[in-house]
Order: structure tokens, then C-alpha cells, then sequence
């Protein structure tokens, strides 16, 4: 039996967390102020970023506790103006430890087309994603927005937000970052395939092969798949 391993400190959380952000610069997937990361607390409570900091600039002090319903209780400065999103997150997802939203280009590109990223052009995608679904578009930084991913948000890691951006989540703040580098990559080739005429999707057949041999039995149910009208092939 192998030994559990210690619980995170805070220090180590802060450490974490602000390292996503200097990533999320570093790579482009945040532009000035835009973007958000948190993470679940041992206690329960939530670490959001503040309103307003450059991603490639967050400090300690840049951080704020809330509750799981939005009290604030530690940091001076506000909360993220998407700590709804967040929330709802956790909320719905007791297995989600992190969650980051950002604007990566090409993935942003597709969502202000109003195109979901379907899966079946990659094997990583398809073992690691299953799909990635466009949610309808919801005013930013509103109620509105949270309501938008209700109808994914128990099926899958990652969701394009219709002209706004990319939301992903995972059991830790790498996991929920690098899910976010592996869309971008996804919509860039994508992209990619487009421009050459079209990409060759792997059939039904490959589809089944494949995720037998990675374990994977389940996909997103088609009734949570956003309606046609917000969707173009």
C-alpha cells in the first residue's frame, strides 16, 4: 500500500495557482486583465484572483478567499467579476479541485463563431475530452453565464462560452490548466485542417477501438449538446 500523500499547505496552493497565471501569460491565453483561475481549499473554501490584475502579475496578495457561497474572507481587494462561474462549478462538481477560464485565440475563434470543437479528428481528444460543447451565449460576468454551461457541466471538463472564451476544470490546478492548453491546440489544428479542405474524422468503428483501449466507455449525451441553432459544421 503506497502512502498517502501529506495535504497541501496553503503556501503550496498560493505557489500553484499563481504559477497557472504566469502559464496562462506566458502562453498567450490571457490578454491585460481578462481571465480567471481558482482552486478549492482543504477547508472547502474557494481561492479566486482578484478583479482587474494581469494574470502575468498575480501576487499572493492578489488572491481572494470566499466561501462556497461568495463571502468574502480573506484579501482586500474583490473577487474575480466571473466568481459565479466558479462557484457553480464546484457546486456541481464535487471531483473539481480547479478551474480556469481564459481567452486562447484560436479556441476564443471558434467560440465566437459559434462552433463547437467536435472530437472525433484526434485521439487525445477523444480520450481526454470525449467532446468539447459550445455553451449558448450569456452576458459576462452575469448569472447568465453560469446558466449557460448547466446543461454540460457534469459531462465534461472543458466548455467553449460563445463570444467570450474557454472554461476547464480538473481535480487540480495543472490538471484544469493543462486541459486549457489542450483545447487551444485541438481548436488550432483544427483550425488547421479546415484551411487544407477538411479534416478525415475517425470512424465510429476507430472510435470504439480506441476508447476500449484507453477505458473510456462513456461520450456526453446527445441531449446536452447545444441546440442546432447555436451551432455550424
Amino acid at each position: 500500500m503506497s502512502p498517502k500523500k501529506p495535504p497541501m499547505t496553503r503556501t503550496r496552493i498560493v505557489r500553484d495557482l499563481i504559477a497557472v497565471c504566469r502559464r496562462l501569460d506566458e502562453h498567450a491565453f490571457v490578454a491585460a486583465t481578462d481571465g480567471n483561475v481558482s482552486t478549492r481549499l482543504p477547508n472547502g473554501h474557494i481561492l479566486i484572483t482578484r478583479a482587474g490584475v494581469p494574470k502575468g502579475r498575480v501576487g499572493p496578495e492578489d488572491l481572494v478567499e470566499v466561501t462556497p457561497e461568495g463571502k468574502a474572507l480573506r484579501g482586500a481587494a474583490s473577487a474575480s467579476t466571473e466568481l459565479g462561474l466558479h462557484l457553480f462549478i464546484y457546486r456541481e462538481r464535487q471531483d473539481v479541485g480547479a478551474v480556469v477560464h481564459a481567452h486562447p485565440v484560436f479556441a476564443t475563434g471558434f467560440a465566437a463563431a459559434r462552433i463547437p470543437l467536435d472530437a472525433d479528428l484526434f485521439p487525445e481528444a477523444i480520450v481526454g475530452f470525449g467532446t468539447i460543447p459550445l455553451a449558448e451565449y450569456a452576458t459576462p460576468s452575469t448569472p447568465e453565464v453560469a446558466n449557460s454551461i448547466r446543461p454540460f457541466v457534469r459531462d465534461v471538463d472543458a466548455i467553449l462560452l460563445a463570444n467570450h472564451g474557454v472554461v476547464t476544470f480538473g481535480g487540480d490546478l495543472n490538471g484544469a490548466y493543462l486541459r486549457m492548453e489542450k483545447v487551444e491546440q485541438i481548436a488550432q489544428t483544427t483550425f488547421v485542417t479546415r484551411f487544407l479542405g477538411g479534416g478525415v474524422p475517425l470512424s465510429a468503428a476507430e472510435r470504439e477501438k480506441l476508447q476500449a483501449a484507453a477505458g473510456v466507455t462513456t461520450s456526453v449525451p446527445s441531449q446536452h449538446k447545444p441546440s442546432t441553432s447555436t451551432q455550424k459544421r
